[in-house]
């Protein structure tokens, strides 16, 4: 180990402090561009002891648990508290910018739609009990250390205010290590607890379902996907279509992000008379847009494809919608399957959706709306779709994940 000083000179894709040495670069947590900062460096990773004069653009974190004096340790759920909000806006944009610039692409990309404090729906905590006390938390990044989570900015106040009740479910299933899953649906939080490695005895069953029912707000704990106990049916509201999440379902983070890339996705199809939908998970845009044209859901994962047909046909007022399992990745849907519809979603996981890219970019669809959670990606499925002669209108990019490097876009093209 050895301390050097550096100057930051940006931030990286995954938002640390970049410096350049004379052996190569050396990325420093908790850095911003402009800053000199002394490190003791290990490799190419350095961790600051102390800050030069700080960037203009540094400011007070909003949560204890975040950087290097971070109470307990570091919460590796969040990079960049210490950012102020133009320039953390600007970062999230160029993320996008430079990963489409990596594929050779020059797309007008429009302003961050931003996220704000309190709007997660949706964390995911890591349980640990190192010795008597159970520890609910998140782990300090890239490490095994669970940093207890008293407060989380980023968390609604349903979710986080409800933090007792996850230690006193946690402690009845008497494991010491696993994840939970928590989303605040409106009927109550349903918890999703996986990893349990031999899963729950006939005893702890009770003991969890005794200490639910002695709570209140839970609609339903799973546990590696299987239902221990249901007060409630967990449900989401999608424009009016109230969806069953599946145990250990999918859905986006938060409310407001999923809004906006609803919305922009029901402008982008414009005035098409027939839409798929294509890895439409439980519905979030087809159930949506099914309020104003026919749309085909296809999606590869069972419970979620039931969960979309379900709110579907107990939905008033919705024009068709089918849906179709099926896996996008190993049969994509081809040209031929395509040139019944006008327009397509497509909305994959971080993969991307490479196969069905290149599928549609052989395809007559006259509108293609993308949406994706990775630039990368992202931007490797764009280049795919232009090649085939799609013109790109659009790129917006929506923060869903606040004080993180994550950024979604949602991607609007012709042909």
């Amino acid at each position: 180990m050895s301390t050097e000083s550096y100057t930051i000179t940006s931030l990286t894709s995954k938002g640390m402090g970049l410096a350049h040495a004379a052996d190569g670069p050396v990325y420093v947590p908790f850095a911003l561009p402009g800053e000199t900062v002394a490190v003791a460096r290990v490799g190419n990773e350095g961790t600051v002891i102390s800050y030069g004069p700080p960037s203009p653009d540094r400011i007070q974190p909003a949560c204890r648990h975040f950087g290097p004096e971070g109470k307990g340790g570091t919460c590796g759920g969040c990079s960049l508290q210490h950012q102020a909000k133009p320039a953390y806006n600007a970062y999230k944009r160029d993320l996008l910018i430079n990963a489409l610039k990596s594929k050779g692409i020059d797309a007008p990309v429009g302003d961050l739609i931003e996220a704000q404090p309190h709007q997660r729906r949706r964390l995911v905590f890591t349980v640990r009990r190192p010795e008597k006390a159970l520890v609910i938390g998140i782990n300090q990044a890239e490490t095994h250390h669970v940093v207890p989570v008293e407060e989380c900015p980023i968390a609604s106040d349903g979710l986080i205010s409800r933090l007792d009740a996850l230690h006193t479910i946690a402690r009845a299933t008497g494991h010491d290590m696993f994840r939970i899953t928590v989303t605040e649906t409106l009927t109550g939080l349903d918890i999703s607890m996986d990893g349990l490695r031999s899963g729950l005895d006939d005893r702890q069953r009770r003991a969890v379902t005794e200490a639910v029912i002695g709570l209140q707000g839970i609609a339903r704990v799973s546990a590696n996907g299987e239902i221990v106990v249901e007060p409630h049916k967990p449900q989401l509201d999608f424009e009016g279509a109230h969806v069953i999440l599946p145990p250990g379902g999918f859905t986006q983070a938060t409310r407001e992000a999923e809004e906006a890339m609803a919305k922009l996705a029901i402008e982008h199809i414009g005035k098409a008379k027939r839409v798929a939908d294509l890895f439409a998970g439980i519905g979030t845009f087809a159930l949506r847009i099914g309020r104003k044209t026919s749309v085909h859901a296809v999606e590869s994962e069972e419970r979620a494809v039931k969960a979309l047909d379900q709110a579907a046909r107990m939905t008033q007022g919705l024009k068709p919608v089918t849906v179709e399992r099926r896996d996008l990745f190993r049969r994509p849907m081809t040209p031929q399957e395509l040139k019944v519809y006008d327009a397509v979603i497509f909305d994959p996981p971080r993969a991307g959706a490479e196969a069905q890219s290149a599928e549609l970019a052989r395809s007559k669809v006259k509108r293609i709306v993308a949406v994706s959670c990775n630039p990368l990606t992202l931007a490797r499925d764009l280049a795919i779709l232009t090649k085939g002669g799609y013109r790109i209108k659009s790129v917006i990019p929506v923060d869903q994940f606040l004080w993180s490097p994550h950024v979604e876009a949602v991607a609007l093209l012709e042909k």
